[in-house]
């Protein structure tokens, strides 16, 4: 099981040197991937009553324009969106930054894409809240379309591109993960996913959902096996005498993949969360 690091770009501030210093350390550690989070805008919740989601004051960075940074300060580790809200994008856009982000790192981007939540992004972003399940579907299409041919010819429910393409092209698919757990989520998973990145302990219903994902990849005449999974470890949430079980569990379902998220552990300084990181890599590792 590879074993990543989540970015905890909540709390490691816009300072770039903090950001090159912890990407650093984490590759000079030995984990595998960085993985992180996307999200364009933050609600005001001062009129939004009951407002629980990420807000103004939350930060964070652009995952494109990161992992161009991270790119070019880094030489072995994949760079993983954890998840790219993938509807609320343009998807030609988006096929050109990752092609992009791929070719300058030399084949180490992995996109993880799910439809988000936060409806207040989506409105000021212009894309329709509610047709966003669907539009995903056509989205990972268009995706791997675009990155195969170097021109092509595409007449879909929400996309029409008539003989165009991308240019530099990434040399090969790249691999397109999703997020969630909704029942869609993993049906989707198992027929046109290369991977499912859930966020949950290995308990019995990961066991069901991933029974789930190989029963709809079997229906689709795929191998259920070549179906990657990355867990995800919040050391903050989990009890510090819990954290090798947690990644024992998902070894034992057959994760491929794990991210460790320091955030909301009450770290003050960018450091730190490198720290830890640091000090807790050979107590996850087999």
């Amino acid at each position: 099981m590879k074993i990543g690091a989540v970015f905890p770009q909540l709390e490691i501030g816009a300072d770039p040197k903090a950001v090159r210093d912890w990407a650093t350390t984490v590759e000079d550690a030995g984990y595998s991937h960085v993985l992180a989070y996307d999200h364009v805008l933050g609600a005001d919740p001062a009129n939004r009553p009951g407002w629980t989601g990420y807000t103004d004051k939350s930060l964070f960075h652009e995952v494109f324009v990161l992992f161009g940074y991270l790119a070019a300060i880094t030489t072995r580790l994949e760079l993983v969106t954890g998840v790219l809200v993938l509807p609320q994008r343009q998807t030609a856009l988006v096929a050109k930054q990752a092609a992009e982000v791929d070719v300058l790192s030399g084949g180490r981007l992995r996109l993880g894409v799910g439809i988000g939540w936060n409806q207040v992004e989506y409105q000021a972003l212009g894309v329709p809240f509610r047709q966003r399940g669907a539009l995903l579907e056509e989205q990972v299409d268009v995706l791997r379309r675009l990155w195969a041919d170097p021109v092509i010819s595409f007449d879909g429910k929400y996309h029409e591109i008539e003989e165009a393409g991308l240019n530099p092209l990434p040399g090969r698919e790249i691999p397109i993960w999703f997020g969630g757990s909704a029942d869609a989520v993993l049906r989707r998973t198992g027929r046109i996913g290369d991977g499912w990145m859930p966020q949950s302990p290995p308990d019995e219903k990961a066991r069901d959902q991933l029974a789930m994902i190989r029963e709809a990849a079997e229906a689709a005449g795929r191998d259920p096996q070549s179906i990657g999974i990355e867990a995800r470890l919040t050391l903050g949430a989990v009890p510090e005498q819990d954290w090798r079980a947690f990644a024992d569990g998902w070894r034992d379902l057959g994760a491929t993949h794990l991210g460790v998220n320091t955030m909301k552990m009450g770290l003050s300084r960018p450091e730190e969360h490198a720290q830890v990181l640091r000090d807790v890599l050979p107590r996850l590792r087999n």
